[in-house]
């Protein structure tokens, strides 16, 4: 049986920082993944998308 969930990195927008761990199904949901997160590099949330 295939993997339903996929593991993905996410890429502050901003500084290019990769900070987070996420997972999501790639059946129900695929494109791409973003969600506001707080960077600690820019010291801010900043918007974070999948890196690809």
């Amino acid at each position: 049986m295939a993997e339903k969930r996929m593991n993905l990195t996410l890429r502050c927008s901003v500084c290019k920082s990769e900070n987070y761990i996420a997972t999501k199904n790639k059946r129900v949901h695929p494109d791409k993944f973003t969600t506001q997160k707080y960077c600690h590099v820019c010291n801010k949330k900043t918007l974070h998308e999948e890196k690809k």
